[in-house]
Order: structure tokens, then sequence, then C-alpha cells
């Protein structure tokens, strides 16, 4: 079927993206010199720090060592002519960049003790930015409770005391570097969402979220929150602020579609909408969830930075998104248009990825029947588990820590 041929070609171009900068180009040129390093900038505060480093192209990041109060990032496509330092803001103490043996640049940063890497990531140039950014945040790590599980991301650079020491912290090294992934089934408690003949969405969706959760915590390379385990009223914002506590590196928000038409059927996908992007903006000022109170006395520099955050989320949405929808279908009905955007409440985070899949219409019975079903639910999850699993198989490109 020509839909079909469409739809592969569209899977095999998605994976090339991702093999290179994780941004959605069909075609990427080539790096033929290497990027000029203009300026270094700061924002934050003792809570969340940003830097960002102008550059005249594409540069690719490598975090060489995390530890000690210092972080040292190699930038193989960058060029300094000469070395570069300043003093630093929030959890920066001061930071430099050298030319690196070989070629390229190397970023080195003292941090205040038990900082670590959030995130690190490449900004192609935007409106108002002629240049590429590269990105990175630093936090103070810290316990955080989260509804159904402890998430604790604490400092791992305490030296060990006894040689007994050493093999308790490699295994708590491997638990803290899988991918936190939250998995968020819609409705539940006195929200039932949508009904079809014989069930109620909120217990298609707890189930089917149960089903992937499983699948993802046998594989050992996953730490899954769940925002509900049971059958239990969950508010919109507190279902994104359990993601953000705890630190996730993907958000996913299952759900069942209705509608009057019992013919209409199939999975779709929705990101957040450019439009909604004004809502996300309010949240975090509202419920000050973007770098605390110390971008307050700078709205322009928050301004900025936020944008910056959000532009790259939506971007690996987008990208998981489509990596999702070509698994799902698979063995799935699609909608004819499966990729959707809307100022959905839960996908308004302005730094963790997110996506809401629509399983497929409650309301009509072929639909209602698979989802019901735990075997071909049971292949629908696998799709959505093969889909997470490409995600982080590129994370290095898409979104690194």
């Amino acid at each position: 079927m020509v839909w079909m041929s469409d739809r592969r070609w569209r899977k095999v171009w998605l994976l090339l993206a991702l093999a290179g900068w994780g941004f959605l180009f069909l075609a990427t040129p080539a790096v033929s010199q290497a990027a000029d390093l203009r300026s270094v900038r700061l924002g934050g505060d003792t809570v969340s720090t940003r830097l960002v480093l102008d550059l005249s192209g594409e540069a690719a990041g490598r975090l060489l060592s995390e530890a000690g109060g210092k972080i040292v990032v190699s930038l193989a496509d960058a060029e300094v002519e000469a070395p570069m330092r300043g003093p630093g803001r929030g959890l920066v103490r001061a930071w430099s960049v050298t030319p690196q043996a070989g070629g390229g640049a190397r970023l080195s940063v003292e941090t205040a003790v038990g900082v670590t890497v959030r995130r690190r990531f490449l900004l192609p140039p935007g409106e108002g930015s002629p240049g590429y950014r590269y990105v990175i945040d630093f936090e103070m790590a810290s316990p955080l409770q989260v509804p159904g599980e402890s998430v604790r991301l604490t400092s791992l650079r305490q030296p060990s005391t006894t040689a007994a020491a050493a093999p308790r912290k490699s295994a708590k090294s491997r638990a803290d570097s899988r991918k936190i992934v939250v998995i968020d089934a819609g409705h539940g408690g006195t929200d039932p969402g949508a009904l079809g003949g014989d069930h109620q969405e909120k217990d298609l969706t707890l189930a089917a979220a149960l089903a992937l959760r499983d699948r993802l915590q046998r594989t050992g390379r996953y730490r899954v929150v769940m925002t509900r385990d049971r059958d239990v009223y969950v508010a919109l914002d507190t279902r994104v602020q359990i993601a953000r506590k705890a630190n996730a590196h993907l958000f996913i928000s299952l759900h069942a579609d209705s509608g009057t038409d019992e013919s209409v059927r199939g999975a779709s996908v929705y990101t957040l909408a450019d439009r909604a992007v004004g809502r996300s903006a309010r949240l975090v000022t509202r419920d000050d969830w973007f770098m605390k109170a110390g971008y307050h006395s700078d709205q322009s520099v928050s301004g900025i930075l936020f944008d910056l955050t959000q532009r790259a989320t939506k971007n690996r949405s987008a990208i998981f998104a489509q990596l999702l929808l070509d698994e799902v279908g698979d063995d799935q009905a699609l909608l004819r248009r499966s990729h959707r955007e809307a100022g959905l409440a839960v996908l308004l985070a302005p730094d963790v990825p997110a996506v809401l899949l629509e399983m497929g219409f409650i309301t009509n019975p072929t639909d209602e029947a698979l989802l019901a079903n735990p075997a071909s639910r049971g292949r629908l999850v696998a799709a959505v588990a093969s889909a997470i699993e490409a995600y982080f198989r590129n994370d290095v490109q898409v979104a690194s820590r």
C-alpha cells in the first residue's frame, strides 16, 4: 500500500535524523569546519544554573568527567583561538575554555559540591539567535519524593573510605544511570474519562500503564514513576509536577479517545502546540518552577532561557511522537492525521519531553475490544516500549545528561 511505504520511509528518515543531531531536518550538511566559540553566558541561582556557549556552527559535546566539584566537557567541533575564562554564577564558581590537543575545545567548570549536569543539548539558529547554542543545565542533587516511589538523585562523588564500600557505590551508580520515565494513566477516581460499551477509560489506561511499567522495569534500564498506580484522581497540574520533581527524561500520558461516530477508530499522539507556550510560561511563573527566584530580577534573561528550553523540549517531544507512531502503527490502526498538537495540561512542562498517546477510540467496538484484551493490549504496550528504546538509544544526540 502507498500509505504503508510512506510511513516506512518516514521511519527511516527519523532514525537518520536521530543518528545526526536529533533535530527534525530532512538533510543536514556535514560539518566542514570547526565552529567558532563566540561567547559564554550564565544565568540562574543556587538551585539551577544554565551555561550557554554561543557558536558560529554545530558542535558535538562529550562529558569527560563530573567529579570533585569540576565538570569537563569536550567540544570536538568547536574552536577557540585563545583561552577564555570568567567568573561564576549560582552553582558555577568559575569556568574556562581552552584549545584541546588534536583540535576542538575543552570546557572546564568549577562548581559547588554536589552539583550535577541535568542535561546538555544543542540548539539551532532561531529567531533572534543567528548562531548555534550549546546549553548545559546544572542542578544541586537532592532527595526528591514523588507519589509511589522515592527518586533519590544524590551526589556519588564522595571517595570510598574502604575497599568494601566500592561495590556498593558501583551498584548505586548503575542504578542512578537509568533513564527516568514517567507514565501517566489518564483520568482515575472520580474522573472516569470517556465511556465505551463495556469499559471506562480510566480502567483501560491504568491497565496499559501498569503493563508498560512492568515491561520497562524488566529491562533494568529505566526508573519508572507512575502518576497513579490505582484508581485514584490526580490533578493535572500535579501530574506535571511529579514528572519535573522526578527529573524525568520522558513523560507519556495514556488515554483512550472518544467520538460520536462509532465507526471512527485509530491511535494518535499529541504534543504541545505553539499556541500553548504562553500557558506553560504562566504556569512556570505561578508555581516558580523554572530556575526559582534567581531569574525574577532579570526578566529578559529568564524569558530567553525559558524559550531555549521550551524549544529544545518541543523538538525532542516531536521526535519521540513520530517514533511512537511508527512503532504503534505496525500493529494498530492510526487516525489519518495521527500526529496532532494541542495545549493539553499534561504537556506543559517546559523541560520534560512529553506526549499524550490516544491508544484508540473507546467508542469504537473494535478499538475497545483491543484495549480490553490483555494480549492485544500487550502488543500495543510492546510497541510503546520499543519506541522508548529507540528514543533513548540515541540520547547522546537528543538529550544528554
